[in-house]
């Protein structure tokens, strides 16, 4: 397996009024900003102006500055919604960039309002129910792009600014869909500390602002207001030593108010790291209910809302991505998203949440106990030869 390089830098940026939230599971694995427009406020010398070479793929901007390569996503409208398109004109140009010796990449997003807000989910589960191979190259062509990003050799820095979800987290975190976490999410949710990671896997919470921080999903933090001038100065630099890199970023996240704001959910980790060291889906929630606290009700009544069998597969999967690399969790979560686009709940998750949007989905089957030991084990099953992620 290839060795994780660790020159991944994830900046989440926030302002004092904004309000950012992470979540991961059910609802995808998502952070979201109110923001600003980031990307065309970075003014650069003339000097600069020559050492730069632009090219564009449409909804993709590709930059070289200065030996930097800086990626824009650019499909606002869509929220820069990550499309099959998009995986695989950035896949080519962060090879190409890598085998150059960059400095480091850039990966930003134009529009203000969103980073990525995932995958084009509609796409997906469209191919899923016409039977199209749509839905099996996305996710491969998706998971060799997080691989890349996760085991890049030149330093890689994400400007998170806005709504970030699954797709996005993976372009950002090394760098879930609807029913688990995905896009490497066995492989970073584990490692988070405690049962932090499992209780945002299960519950969808949303952890806002400096919480991305707090919790070790962002490397750094940075107000929105202050993007234009931290990427100047990243652009200006003319070394890509990581303690270089290192230290203007840490300029900007010192400077970030949020950072001195307590953990949203200090008050509730004891309880957490308690309540969800269970060997089930039901023993949570039964110590949940048992609790005889507002938060433990409330959280059981949350988790009866999801579907039974997201959430014995998502409690699986963190569990076995605890002890495994990114690879090999790229490649059972693979396997994951190919027999749940086959399956109910995922096609119906998506038709509730984004088509019909009465936001009352039919679980099938729709109780804990009716997702069996044999069901689970079928999703983590090794698909036909010809189908697995091979990386």
């Amino acid at each position: 397996m290839n060795k994780i390089r660790r020159s991944v830098y994830r900046l989440y940026l926030t302002t004092t009024t904004s309000t950012g939230s992470l979540f991961a599971g059910h609802l995808p694995s998502c952070s979201s900003f109110r923001s600003r427009q980031i990307s065309s406020s970075c003014k650069m010398s003339s000097r600069e102006q020559t050492q730069k070479a632009t090219r564009s793929e449409g909804e993709v901007i590709f930059e070289e500055i200065k030996g930097k390569g800086v990626i824009t996503l650019n499909r606002p409208k869509a929220l820069n919604a990550l499309n099959l398109s998009m995986i695989e004109s950035i896949f080519p140009v962060l090879k190409e960039w890598e085998s150059a010796n960059k400095q480091f990449v850039i990966i930003k997003a134009e529009g203000g309002k969103a980073f990525c807000a995932g995958g084009d989910i509609k796409s997906v589960t469209d191919s899923a129910k016409e039977g199209s191979n749509l839905y099996k190259e996305f996710f491969k062509r998706e998971y060799f792009l997080n691989n890349l990003i996760g085991t890049l050799t030149v330093p890689y820095i994400a400007l998170i600014d806005g709504i970030t979800m699954g797709g996005g987290v993976g372009l950002s975190v090394h760098g879930p869909y609807r029913l688990f976490p995905d896009v490497g999410g066995s492989y970073f949710l584990p490692r988070l500390g405690g049962k932090l990671g499992l209780y945002l896997a299960l519950t969808g919470y949303r952890l806002k602002g400096g919480d991305t921080f707090k919790a070790g999903v962002a490397t750094h933090m940075c107000q929105s207001n202050m993007l234009p001038m931290l990427e100047q100065d990243l652009i200006s630099l003319d070394s890509h030593k990581p303690q270089d890199i290192e230290q203007v970023l840490k300029k900007y996240h010192d400077q970030c108010p949020d950072i001195k704001k307590p953990f949203s959910l200090d008050p509730h980790m004891v309880d957490i790291n308690k309540f969800f060291n269970a060997g089930s889906v039901e023993e949570i929630i039964s110590n949940l209910n048992k609790s005889g606290s507002e938060w433990g009700k409330k959280t059981a009544e949350n988790l009866g809302k999801m579907s039974p069998t997201s959430l014995k597969i998502s409690l699986k999967l963190l569990e076995v991505g605890a002890t495994l690399d990114l690879q090999e969790c790229l490649q059972i979560e693979y396997r994951l998203t190919q027999r749940c686009c086959e399956d109910h709940d995922f096609i119906e998750g998506v038709r509730a949440l984004l088509v019909d949007k009465d936001q009352n989905p039919k679980w099938k089957p729709n109780t804990l106990e009716g997702v069996t030991n044999a069901t689970v084990d079928k999703y983590f099953s090794e698909l036909p030869s010809d189908r697995e992620l091979a990386l």
